[in-house]
């Protein structure tokens, strides 16, 4: 599949300082792509390979100053990784856009299917499921009873998907996560063992979601554990029932977030984040890996590490101070030595 320079630039928005006519049909690191190829400048650490690159067409930001002649043809855009990402995304909607329903799979009669829809072999989908338009469902997926999945959605290899939950439109659920299982909830009883409370909530989740390989996501006890519109979740998370987490944020892999917790929108949690249950996190607030999160966080853009978590700005003070200790200490012994000697001298007096 090709595309000139002029196309791109069309499609993108873009102004072309270069051939129009010259094509590209891969895509390609600048310091890797050769010709037919196209990259992307976005950091302003890989400039010195555009005078070097052998691709033929790249995306640069609209005020990039070019200090002496380039071989490639430019496009200049607003936002050069924005602009990539747009294209990669058309590229994969292009490459992969797959339709029909593949043998054997398991669709009961009650099962509502959009147009363009996509199931692979071995998928399973119980009874009253409905697929928006062009949905597609990867082989080996799971689908419970009364699942919804709307518009544009992709569901890849292994996923599972539990009774009654929601899946939004333009959500992207990578292999092997699990949507809907249990909460974990046990009641402990007067002998020491505890009763499992049921769980007989849902799993809703908002337009434009990704999800990551692996991540788990909890049904509510009671009620929904919800997703909000644009959250992006990385491989191997937990999250426990009730969490609702709000629009636009991000969290990083390995981390966990214990049941009932909300967290505000535009958040960004990196990994191996611990976050206890019952709290409030507000609105932009950032936390450091490997981090734990003890209380709530009531001020929005707050940015916070350690274990418990605690102001980063502060955090970085206390590592200044810790790493004069020794240094702080001989300096403490040597006034103390200083005072005693003054002592003694006062006292012969």
């Amino acid at each position: 599949m090709q595309f000139s320079a002029l196309q791109l630039a069309t499609m993108l928005d873009g102004k072309l300082e270069g051939n129009p006519d010259v094509k590209v049909s891969n895509i390609a690191k600048i310091e890797e792509a050769g010709d037919g190829m196209l990259s992307f400048i976005a950091n302003p650490k890989y400039e010195e390979f555009l005078y070097t690159t052998q691709a033929s067409i790249i995306l640069v930001n609209e005020n990039l100053v070019i200090e002496r002649p380039v071989k490639p043809t430019l496009i200049r855009v607003k936002d050069a990784y924005s602009s990539m990402a747009l294209l990669l995304e058309k590229y994969r909607y292009m490459t992969g856009n797959k339709t029909g329903i593949q043998q054997p799979s398991h669709i009961p009669t009650s099962v509502k299917l959009g147009q363009n829809v996509y199931v692979g072999a071995f998928a399973y989908l119980g009874e009253n499921v409905v697929l928006g338009n062009n949905v597609k469902i990867y082989p080996g997926v799971y689908l419970g009873d009364n699942v919804i999945v709307n518009d544009d959605s992709v569901l890849y290899p292994g996923v599972k998907v539990y009774d009654n939950c929601v899946v939004g439109s333009r959500v992207m659920l990578h292999a092997g996560c699990v949507i809907g299982g249990d909460g974990f909830g046990f009641a402990p009883q007067p002998d020491g063992a505890y009763k499992k409370v049921p769980q007989i909530g849902n799993v809703v989740i908002h337009d434009d979601v990704e999800i990551g390989a692996n991540t788990t996501i909890d049904r509510a006890t009671m009620g929904s554990t919800v997703i909000q519109k644009g959250v992006k979740l990385d491989n191997l998370i937990q999250i426990a029932h009730n969490v609702d987490i709000g629009r636009n944020t991000v969290i990083a892999a390995q981390t966990g977030v214990s049941g009932s917790t909300k967290i505000g929108q535009n958040c960004i949690i990196g990994g191996q984040v611990g976050i206890v249950g019952h709290i409030h996190l507000a609105d932009g607030t950032k936390i450091n890996a490997q981090s734990g999160l003890s209380k709530s966080i009531t001020t929005p853009n707050s940015s916070l590490t350690g274990s418990p978590a605690y102001d980063y700005k502060s955090s970085l003070k206390s590592q200044a101070i810790f790493r004069n200790l020794p240094d702080l200490e001989k300096r403490v012994k040597e006034l103390e030595e200083m005072v005693k000697q003054l002592l003694q001298e006062k006292a012969s007096v």
